[in-house]
């Protein structure tokens, strides 16, 4: 793609945000809280982690929580939910194994005899960067001109209390994505990158709920149901891979990440945006962080960081907004929009 926006004969449209919406379950849970949950001195999951408060469903499903975001991106785009051509659920925590998540969340929205596809794209905390991709591919050969994408998480019902730093981190929430084909080459998303690192792949994991550990296999043990992580494992990793990674990302800019306005980051914990600040060597000022007010909210978290951006002003039109991220896996990936 070209990343300076200038115009060429014929090229292809570009897929454009025109609508985001969100939905935070009402219940606020403390550090505090966490600090009594996992068993650690008060204090520890503040200064630990840098987050203060997340939100946990209390009885909202996935579904309910995806649809409601989807509501608002469509009413921000002044879309009607029967004009989509298609639904991309981008989440990492499924609603049930089958069918795919995508189906209830078309019901939700009073489609369920329209016929608009849907399907799932699942990369972990990358989901919507990838379906960002997926999105701007089929819009590019003319299969779609109006795409949602619904990212909708509920990790705190796998909270591991015997792992303290990856209990503290984790946060409900649905973002959604309204994303339509646009003409104009300065607009829109610029390039986009998928970088897997399979030296990771054990590093964040939940075990159970496919075929390596399934409900009948004895091996299945109840920390299979739970989620596990090796921040220091996966900060080494991260850290020797992302700069190459963000110069193979932004190669088409003559000033690299000096020609990036502001950056959206996944919000995998407040030590790790600090180490993706210097690991980028880009102003945390730039950067949007809510981590420590919202937590780590998988595959919602780079859209909602985006989301607040957008609701404080903080993106301005001809601004150019990397988000950028890691996954389980190990994944880099990042998208360069145009605003």
């Amino acid at each position: 793609m070209d990343v300076e926006g200038v115009a060429v004969p014929g090229a292809r449209p570009r897929l454009r945000v025109a609508g985001m919406g969100r939905y935070l379950p009402e219940r606020i849970v403390t550090a505090a809280e966490i600090d009594e949950l996992v068993g650690c001195e008060a204090g520890w999951v503040s200064s630990a982690t840098g987050v203060e408060e997340r939100r946990w469903a209390s009885g909202e499903t996935t579904v309910e929580m995806g649809a409601a975001a989807a509501r608002e991106a469509l009413d921000d785009a002044g879309l009607r939910a029967g004009e989509l051509d298609l639904i991309i659920n981008a989440s990492a925590t499924p609603y049930m194994t089958l069918p795919d998540a995508s189906c209830f969340i078309q019901r939700e929205l009073g489609l369920s005899s329209s016929g608009i596809p849907g399907m799932t794209v699942h990369s972990t905390c990358l989901g919507f960067v990838s379906a960002l991709g997926l999105a701007d591919g089929l819009i590019g050969v003319g299969q779609a001109r109006r795409v949602l994408i619904v990212s909708s998480e509920m990790p705190s019902l796998a909270v591991n209390r015997a792992q303290p730093e990856s209990a503290a981190l984790l946060g409900d929430m649905a973002v959604a994505a309204v994303c339509v084909a646009d003409d104009d080459p300065a607009v829109g998303l610029q390039t986009w990158r998928l970088e897997t690192y399979s030296e990771g792949a054990e590093l964040t994991t939940l075990a159970a709920g496919g075929t390596y550990r399934h409900p009948h296999d004895p091996r299945t043990r109840e920390e299979d149901l739970v989620f596990s992580m090796n921040g220091p494992e996966i900060f080494r990793l991260a850290h020797q891979h992302m700069r190459p990674f963000l110069e193979r990302v932004l190669v088409g800019l003559p000033g690299g990440l000096d020609d990036v306005d502001l950056v959206v980051p996944h919000q995998a914990s407040i030590p790790a945006l600090r180490l993706l600040a210097r690991s980028m060597r880009f102003p945390a000022e730039r950067m949007v962080i809510n981590a420590d007010k919202v937590g780590n909210c998988v595959a919602a978290s780079i859209p909602g960081a985006l989301y607040d951006g957008l609701r404080t002003d903080r993106v301005r039109p001809g601004d150019r907004v990397l988000l950028v991220g890691t996954g389980a896996g190990l994944s880099l990936g990042a998208a360069l929009l145009r605003w």
